[in-house]
């Protein structure tokens, strides 16, 4: 990566930078490179090879788990100028399950190597706080997740998931079919058109091919 734009996007992003020697500085530009992916390409699938450290340039990533079934659970997603570590069990050994993250969107990358951060992170207490840091900012969306699926009821997660798919995008109609809906909230299919029903009935969100539009925020966030 080209040290000018390395030592820009760094500063701004990483708090460490400060406190690591110019030799560091440059081992780690030297070693972080960039890369685009396309919506639907998959970054990380679990058990793959280690990433090291993602930041996102542009676009957006979700993170999620597999069961052997094929059943997916999203954790969180990751906008630009987010950084994930959870994809680093190479770098931070406490990290002991897998997670698969995915391009929503085109997506543009800065990826540090694995062997480059756990090398300044074993060398610079700084760094290691840094990344620690970052695996339990994202460990705890994994938790929040966690809840939604075992304490919330299926009518508030749904509501929860138009109202963030809704904010995210700034359009009131949301374009994803029920199978992704199901997808993404580790769901099935028949539940999700079951409550979508539901809402319909209630003037909450009107039902088309074209998606699921948001007719009334007020009732939808009043079941959040």
């Amino acid at each position: 990566m080209e040290s000018k734009e390395c030592i820009g996007l760094y500063h701004d992003y990483f708090p460490f930078w400060d406190k690591i020697s110019e030799d560091e500085k440059k081992l780690l530009c030297e070693n972080t490179r960039y890369v685009k992916y396309k919506a639907g390409e998959t970054i990380h699938s679990g058990g793959s090879e280690c990433k090291g450290g993602v930041f996102v340039k542009s676009g957006c990533l979700r993170a999620y788990m597999l069961s052997d079934e094929g059943k997916e659970i999203t954790l969180y997603r990751l906008y630009s100028g987010d950084i994930c570590m959870l994809a680093a069990s190479c770098v931070l050994h406490a990290i002991t399950f897998d997670v698969c993250i995915d391009a929503e969107e085109d997506s543009e990358l800065f990826m540090i190597n694995p062997r480059t951060f756990a090398q300044l992170c074993e060398n610079n207490v700084y760094v290691e706080n840094f990344a620690l840091n970052i695996a339990v900012t994202r460990f705890s969306d994994v938790m929040w997740a966690m809840q939604q699926i075992l304490f919330m009821s299926f009518d508030r997660r749904l509501a929860i998931f138009l109202n963030d798919e809704i904010a995210k995008t700034g359009d009131d109609t949301i374009h994803l079919t029920h199978e992704q809906v199901a997808k993404y909230m580790g769901s099935a299919r028949e539940v999700v058109s079951r409550m979508l029903k539901y809402f319909s009935t209630e003037g909450i969100v009107e039902l088309s091919r074209g998606g699921i539009k948001v007719i009334d925020k007020k009732k939808l966030r009043e079941l959040m």
